[in-house]
């Protein structure tokens, strides 16, 4: 979740570009959200729908439902490198605030913190996400129904870890569903209460500015032919990570 900067005293309807008039403020397009990371983004969500039905249809799909868990488990992998070596808005340093900030945009205070990247409910949504569906990966790589189904490390540990795994990985489900929940209801309120979308963004890349805000406020994010094969080369790290840990008992 993310907020345009700034948010106060925009117009929606100004286009991109476009003269100020009758007091709206003109609004330009600035590239906030790298391909790679888009692409990150919907892989995920595609992946937890995935894994989610074909764990519910059961039967011959519940290979599906390993194989999708093994791609969530790849994509946290990725975003938790590219949270370091990613272009500005996709480090977790551009989006670490204090709890002094967080409160202060809560009460929407004049000196709350205005970024084009996460804002500090969205940056507490991102962390929690990505913590919630890593433990649930990685859970998953454990587990056991003790009739047909078995994660691909449980025969590494004993039947009471395979217990508990298990346990953990139903919870979390509904830990996930939660967070998930609080996702969409954030976008909604976004939508209909500020007028912003915080799709649109996440779709094309760009998020549209207050041209008034440019000259005090960071340049856009890199999303060059660069950053992006930068991304396939993080990306191969997260599939060898991944691989070598699913396929730890023959190494």
């Amino acid at each position: 979740m993310a907020s345009n900067f700034p948010d106060r005293g925009t117009s929606p309807a100004a286009a991109p570009g476009s003269a100020a008039v009758a007091g709206a403020t003109s609004l330009q397009s600035v590239r906030v959200w790298d391909l790679p990371l888009r692409l990150f983004h919907w892989l995920l969500v595609a992946c937890l729908i995935g894994s989610f039905v074909t764990i519910k249809v059961g039967g011959s799909w519940t290979d599906w439902h390993f194989r999708f868990g093994y791609t969530a488990l790849t994509l946290i992998v990725f975003r938790i490198l590219w949270g370091f070596v990613g272009p500005r808005y996709a480090r977790f340093s551009s989006f670490i605030f204090s709890p002094a900030a967080v409160f202060a945009y809560l009460r929407d205070a004049a000196h709350a913190p205005r970024t084009l990247g996460h804002s500090p409910i969205g940056s507490f949504s991102v962390f929690a996400l990505l913590a919630v569906i890593g433990v649930q990966a990685c859970a998953g790589l454990f587990t056991s129904d003790d009739i047909s189904v078995e994660g691909p490390l449980a025969r590494l540990v004993s039947s009471a870890a395979v217990g508990r795994a298990s346990a953990l990985h139903h919870f979390n489900e509904l830990v996930i569903l939660g967070l998930v929940g609080l996702h969409i209801a954030a976008i909604l309120y976004y939508r209909i209460a500020r007028r912003q979308s915080l799709v649109k963004p996440m779709i094309v890349g760009d998020k549209l500015v207050a041209s008034d805000a440019i000259s005090g406020m960071p340049t856009p994010a890199a999303d060059s032919i660069a950053v992006r094969l930068r991304g396939l080369g993080v990306l191969a790290v997260a599939i060898a990570v991944v691989a070598a840990a699913v396929n730890w008992p023959l190494f």
